[in-house]
């Protein structure tokens, strides 16, 4: 069993030479970030000190009994403060091997630190990689950003490249089974003419929300969809069950989730991007009017009268502007998906949109707005990965929480209705 490195006689005894306690002096009137570093380093030696004795005895001393000899000093850096510090490391080599002796000290204290976090916490903030040394060191406290200290834009560049590859990766092969999933949000976000990651936010029948998964592709086609939904299933999602997925109308998302969970699987079509595609294709004059009608469906809580309502309103544009009247019957189905739950209003408009992927998109195109060229699509990837555990982090349970349980039980019902119906129509 590993044993703990960390002398509580090092720290005691570390600040009691005249001239180890002068100089911390000294640098407590400077500051006591420098204070904090020359007196951590001195605790560090000492625990050194006492791993080398453990392993090869006391200075000029013959050990036959220790299984290794004094090997000199040389110089390594740990980790301090986003970068690197050099660190005078005595050395122990092993009598049986000739080989160097690791020191337990140093090992546990070389394998941590917060180096890979302190770059990716910074650069989803937008600091530039060539700024980050500005931004953790300044010359004028003592521990400057020298040549080796591990704060170039290279060293940053790669350590945010391996925390959030190995990052993407843990997450996308997690377990989502235990996920008590009622409703999914699935959606679209363009990096480029020819990049678009598809994500997926599930919100818990508790209303906590979890970014589920990502992948990319060129367009929102069905073998996209396809890849995220297939990733999905592999990690635990029921392609049995029955989930609320909440779209922005693109016909093949509708088509791959009809095709993986069920021709009856409930699919809501976002309301605010209805509303917004009919009124970009109509006179400014119309736009209060149609608002207006629209809010008022969307508020309705029967689906009939809602949909009687919409076509109403498709047919006063039949005449001026018949490509409108066709389009705001595009759909129909899907629009009030929600409304045919049965759900109460507060519920349906939390629901009824795709607002909590796009504020989470909205947090993705925040954290890569310094990215002025993607090299492929791995590091698309890796980039959207990253702001999206960067939105998590502002993630509040759904304004309507209290109210899941009835859609919960909605889902249900509208399952067992499908089922019964199929088999109405078998016999």
């Amino acid at each position: 069993m590993k044993t703990s490195t960390t002398s509580a006689s090092a720290l005691a005894t570390a600040p009691v030479g005249p001239s180890l306690v002068e100089d911390a002096h000294g640098a407590l009137t400077k500051s006591f970030e420098q204070f904090c570093l020359m007196a951590g380093i001195e605790s560090l030696t000492q625990m050194m000190n006492e791993d080398v004795a453990r392993l090869a005895g006391d200075r000029y001393e013959h050990c036959s009994d220790k299984p290794g000899y004094r090997w000199g000093h040389t110089k390594s850096q740990a980790g301090f403060h986003g970068g690197k510090v050099e660190v005078n490391r005595p050395r122990v080599r092993s009598k049986a091997t000739g080989k160097e002796m690791s020191l337990p000290s140093w090992e546990e204290i070389s394998a941590g630190g917060y180096l890979d976090q302190w770059a990716v916490n910074l650069m989803v903030m937008n600091m530039a990689t060539r700024k980050f040394d500005r931004a953790v060191r300044l010359p004028e406290a003592g521990v400057s950003a020298e040549a080796g200290s591990g704060l170039s834009k290279s060293a940053v560049s790669r350590r945010f490249k391996a925390l959030t590859q190995a990052k993407l990766d843990e997450w996308m092969a997690s377990d989502l089974s235990e996920l008590d999933l009622v409703a999914i949000q699935i959606d679209g976000l363009h990096l480029d003419d020819h990049l678009l990651m598809l994500g997926a936010v599930g919100i818990e029948a508790s209303g906590q929300k979890h970014p589920l998964g990502v992948v990319e592709g060129a367009t929102e086609n069905a073998a996209t969809v396809q890849a995220l939904l297939d990733n999905l299933i592999e990690r635990g999602v029921d392609p049995e069950g029955c989930y609320l997925f909440i779209v922005d109308g693109a016909k093949a998302l509708s088509k791959a989730l009809r095709r993986t969970f069920g021709a009856d699987i409930p699919i809501q079509r976002c309301q605010v991007h209805k509303a917004r595609n009919i009124t970009d294709r109509l006179a400014p004059k119309h736009h209060a009017a149609v608002r207006r009608a629209l809010k008022q469906v969307w508020e309705m809580d029967d689906a009939e009268k809602a949909e009687r309502l919409i076509r109403n309103l498709a047919r006063r544009f039949e005449q001026e502007a018949p490509d409108v009247s066709r389009s705001i019957l595009e759909g129909l189905d899907e629009i009030l998906t929600v409304v045919r739950l049965g759900l109460p209003l507060e519920l349906r408009r939390s629901l009824a949109s795709t607002n909590i992927i796009e504020s989470m998109n909205s947090v993705i195109r925040q954290v890569c707005r310094n990215v002025k060229r993607w090299r492929n699509a791995k590091m698309a990837l890796r980039w959207t990965a990253a702001g999206m555990f960067e939105a998590k982090k502002g993630f509040r349970r759904l304004k309507a929480y209290k109210q899941l349980p009835i859609l919960k039980q909605a889902l249900l019902d509208h399952r067992q209705n499908g089922q019964l119906d199929q088999v109405k129509d078998a016999a």
